[in-house]
């Protein structure tokens, strides 16, 4: 009976399934899986190939504005100045040994060497020396100089400088005439010793005053085996006070005195003293330099004028110059022995008094070619002039023209690319009149042509040349006729070039052209020469 009841349940409870089971079917078809993919693209193939050169020359152009350099036309020594050192490279002290020999019997050889660390000091100490012998009876001549210069400096704002040489000359008077003259070699030697030395300082920069200053006093001690002596001390104190820009006061003070002793003991001063304050007025087109010059000649009083003017084109390329300026040349045995090294003893001394008008241009064109031309009227007093001695001639006396005029017109003309090629020639011409006691210009050229030629062939390889041509002066003969000497050419040339490191040689041809001409009256220059040897440089960091 159990059974029976248990089997009817079952039934029942299926019976009731069935009946809430949803009979309705529901189908699902899966096609594919989702798979991102990008849009095919086309490739960009690239070939080893190199690409072709490009023969095409860019044009490359540069403003570079011109460097006009101003100057007063107002003599002054030559003085050096602080280089300012590139503390980004180790300073290096270069220096360098060069001999050789040539014909006409010529020992050369010279050296220069160099000292400090470049920051505090600079010591350069040069020497050189060179002898020759012509086909001339006594044509020969020796020479022989050394210096050493230095510039020192601290972590101030001063900076010292100071020089000291030697110069030994040895020559002969052979251009007596007639040649038949008998004279001991001792009789005809000449000899010229010069010793000198200079100090000087400045400030590097100008000072909380606007003032700045350039000090020097020098000295120099000359003789010749004539029992000739002569001192000079020169001091030169330049001072020049800023207000702004635009404006600036300058004065300086120049005191060149000389003692001189002649062969039979006389004593001559030549003492000069002038003062030179101007106003300097500067802008941007223009610049204007004004002053007057009092100065003191042997204790004769004479007021110079000192004025000069530039004005600039709107390119700033071209620049009109003018000015009316007063100077001084002053003459001594030693300069008038380096102008004419066959003087005799002079027997007295003037100094020349210039005063010049002039006008002219000068600026660039381009980026490499520069010139400068200007015409000047100048006015002379106590001129210096040169006639032979009316003896034999082997020697020159020294002649003052109280009163000269002169017509001078200078022109240059230079070309420079880079550092590897330049080139710089430049005329004078020179017309003298209105002499009042003499009637030439003794000795003095009226033309001269000079040109000047440094190319860089090579990275080692170097090619020098100059040029120098110049009509004759005017000279006296013994029986007072008024004469002229040839016009005169010189053409010299040299070439240096490297064989190992620090090794180079070099070669130096001298009067190319064999034109034995005379500079001066009986003196006969030396032919063509060749001068070779060997350069070696070395350098040494500094300590």
């Amino acid at each position: 009976m159990k059974k029976l009841l248990l089997i009817a349940c079952s039934i029942a409870s299926l019976s009731s399934l069935q009946a809430q089971r949803d009979t309705t079917k529901k189908t699902v078809v899966v096609t594919s899986a989702y798979k991102p993919v990008l849009k095919p693209a086309a490739k960009i193939n690239f070939s080893a190939a190199i690409p072709s050169a490009d023969s095409s020359r860019p044009a490359l152009t540069y403003s570079v504005p011109a460097q006009n350099l101003f100057f007063s036309y107002q003599p002054a020594a030559l003085k050096p100045l602080a280089l300012s050192i590139d503390t980004s490279f180790a300073w290096e002290n270069s220096n360098f040994v060069k001999l050789g020999v040539g014909n006409y019997t010529t020992p050369f050889a010279q050296m220069g060497l160099s000292f400090g660390d470049g920051k505090t000091s600079l010591i350069n100490v040069t020497a050189r020396h060179i002898s020759q012998k012509g086909s001339l009876p006594l044509q020969q001549y020796g020479r022989t100089n050394a210096d050493v210069s230095g510039i020192f400096s601290s972590n101030g704002n001063i900076e010292w400088r100071g020089k000291a040489g030697v110069d030994l000359s040895n020559q002969y008077y052979y251009g007596y005439s007639p040649d038949t003259l008998k004279y001991s070699k001792d009789s005809l030697k000449q000899r010229f010793k010069t010793l000198s030395a200079m100090i000087g300082l400045r400030n590097k920069e100008v000072n909380s005053y606007g003032i700045s200053y350039d000090p020097t006093l020098s000295i120099n001690f000359f003789g010749d085996n004539r029992n000739g002596k002569e001192a000079n001390l020169v001091l030169n104190a330049p001072v020049t006070k800023t207000f702004n820009d635009n404006l600036a006061f300058n004065v300086g003070f120049t005191a060149d005195i000389t003692s001189y002793q002649t062969f039979g003991d006389r004593k001559i001063s030549n003492n000069l003293f002038y003062l030179s304050p101007s106003v300097g007025f500067k802008k941007p087109m223009f610049s204007v330099n004004a002053g007057i010059t009092p100065s003191w000649d042997n204790k004769a009083f004479k007021l110079l004028p000192n004025f000069t003017a530039l004005i600039k084109m709107e390119d700033e390329r071209f620049v009109l110059q003018g000015g009316w300026i007063g100077y001084y040349q002053k003459n001594t045995f030693q300069s008038l022995a380096a102008f004419n090294p066959w003087i005799a003893q002079p027997n007295t001394l003037s100094n020349t008094r210039i005063t010049e008008s002039y006008a002219g241009f000068k600026g660039s064109v381009g980026s490499h070619f520069t010139f400068n031309a200007k015409l000047s009227a100048l006015k002379y007093t106590n001129a210096v002039l040169f006639t032979n001695d009316f003896v034999d001639g082997k020697t020159f006396q020294t002649i003052y023209e109280p009163g000269m005029r002169a017509l001078k017109i200078h022109g240059e003309a230079g070309y420079t690319a880079q550092e590897k090629f330049s080139f710089l020639g430049g005329i004078t011409i020179s017309k003298y009149s209105a002499l009042k006691e003499n009637s030439k210009a003794w000795g003095l050229v009226p033309l001269e042509i000079t040109g000047a030629l440094r190319w860089q062939v090579l990275k080692d390889l170097q090619f020098k040349s100059d040029v120098f041509l110049w009509d004759g002066p005017q000279f006296v003969t013994k029986g007072g006729v008024n004469t002229k000497l040839k016009s005169a050419y010189d053409l010299n040339a040299g070439v240096e070039f490297t064989i190992m490191p620090k090794l180079n040689l070099w070669l130096q041809f001298n009067n190319i052209l064999n034109n034995k001409y005379q500079r001066w009256n009986q003196y006969q220059v030396l032919g063509f020469n060749v001068i070779g040897g060997i350069v070696y440089s070395f350098s040494q960091p500094a300590k």
